[in-house]
């Protein structure tokens, strides 16, 4: 089964200095139909505009990566942790038992693009925490990067779930196989550019749920793409 979510009709919130398209319920957006996929509860398409930014807010019990597709942000929370996340550079925090952030435009003069990505914890009650990498362009480059996983393995950030989440860009007329193993889910989100999944025409925004697709499927770009790939107990 392959179920696109058209990027059109996500939620949408235009706050002057945000503008966030939701694949899933979020916020002042609900809709039945879209609570999530498996274990991935959020993921919201920002972009800020310069200066600007959330303020600090409290999460708990969640989670949280960020994927920085262009330009910086800055992070800051209640564990002391303060850094940039830049295009390359993947962020994860775990709330647990409570922590408070906040996430601005690192510039004065330039947006900040990215997606905010919540997945649901293996347990609640976990010891808040904070992990960012970077994942050079050569690696993610007409392939799927592994970025996070349980185990952290092959350098990935460790994430407390069952989930594992690759990153990759596609060059102009370049394809790579998608295999989301037998028994496991699959959610494909197109970041940038245009491509095709056995035929399915995507943009940029695009959200693809995979189920029982026991073969590899062809994803391939006329002009290029960057694609994330959720595989999802």
């Amino acid at each position: 089964m392959i179920f696109v979510r058209k990027a059109a009709e996500r939620g949408h919130t235009d706050a002057g200095w945000l503008d966030s398209w939701h694949t899933f319920s979020f916020g002042g957006y609900h809709d039945p139909g879209y609570m999530g996929f498996r274990t991935l509860r959020v993921i919201n398409d920002d972009r800020v505009v310069p200066g600007e930014g959330f303020g600090t807010h409290p999460h708990r019990d969640m989670e949280i990566i960020s994927y920085v597709v262009s330009g910086a942000l800055e992070h800051r929370d209640s564990l002391g942790t303060g850094s940039v996340i830049r295009p390359g550079e993947v962020q994860r925090m775990s709330a647990g038992t409570g922590i408070r952030h906040s996430e601005y435009n690192a510039s004065g003069t330039e947006p900040v693009h990215f997606l905010q990505i919540w997945i649901l914890p293996e347990r609640p009650g976990l010891a808040p925490g904070y992990e960012q990498k970077a994942f050079p362009a050569g690696e993610r480059a007409n392939r799927l990067r592994l970025v996070a996983d349980r185990a952290g393995s092959d350098g990935a950030l460790m994430v407390h779930q069952d989930v594992r989440l690759y990153a990759g860009t596609l060059a102009p007329g370049a394809s790579l196989p998608v295999k989301v193993p037998a028994g496991r889910y699959g959610w494909l989100q197109l970041v940038q550019g245009a491509a095709r999944l056995q035929g399915h025409s995507l943009q940029a925004g695009d959200g693809v749920a995979i189920a029982e697709e026991t073969a590899s499927l062809e994803l391939d770009t006329v002009d290029g793409a960057e694609v994330l790939l959720f595989d999802l107990a």
